[in-house]
């Protein structure tokens, strides 16, 4: 009997130092994925990322930011043609993600990320069809988590960005856009791997407002 319970100790013992070592692995790769993407090679950040998505069937955040990188990509892109191509692998990866994980407040704010490139390249076409979705998710990521500094600042800078359009006074939205700096400033990741994006651009626009 004690025979038995030994192996199985050594067993347990084994899975978990397996599976120690297959997260040090992924968050190596995470953290040299990020490496390369700050010093400006985002092409072979973004391939990491793929294969660290491949090889981690039930992580999400490699896809997510295959799909970031090429939402961020498409932000002046102004060959149809090239956007198509980048907010579909966009898309694509981010399919797999939300497959992934559920009800994940982080996913439905880059998917309106994703349809506001469609509405920021063309807005006559792609504003009707996606406006009302693109509000629509990021309520329901500030029902998920009403604290997450990214879903409070892409609604507000969304509605801000609508009432410009249709030239209505944007300053109500002002104060929406200092509120979701201050989560900003309290807000902790749920790992140094998880998304953490935002502030500085939430700060250029409130500093615009006031």
């Amino acid at each position: 009997m004690n025979v038995i319970v030994k192996l199985a100790v050594i067993l347990i013992i084994s899975c978990i130092s397996a599976s120690s070592q297959a997260q040090t692995n992924f968050e190596n790769g995470m953290s040299k994925a990020f490496e390369l993407w700050q010093n400006g090679n985002i092409d072979t950040a973004e391939n990491l990322f793929e294969r660290i998505a491949v090889a981690e069937p039930n992580e999400w955040l490699a896809n997510y930011y295959v799909a970031q990188i090429n939402s961020l990509k498409s932000w002046n892109e102004k060959d149809e043609s090239i956007l198509k191509a980048q907010l579909d692998k966009a898309q694509n990866h981010l399919d797999i993600a939300n497959s992934k994980s559920k009800a994940n407040e982080e996913l439905l704010v880059m998917q309106a990320q994703i349809l506001t490139n469609w509405v920021a390249f063309d807005g006559m076409t792609y504003g009707m069809k996606y406006s009302a979705k693109i509000s629509e998710l990021y309520a329901k990521a500030l029902e998920l988590n009403p604290n997450n500094p990214r879903a409070a600042f892409c609604k507000a800078d969304w509605d801000m960005g609508s009432a410009q359009y249709f030239g209505k006074d944007t300053s109500p939205y002002c104060a929406a856009i200092d509120a979701s700096v201050k989560l900003f400033d309290t807000f902790k990741p749920k790992s140094k791997l998880h998304p953490n994006w935002g502030k500085e651009r939430a700060q250029q626009v409130a500093a615009s407002c006031n």
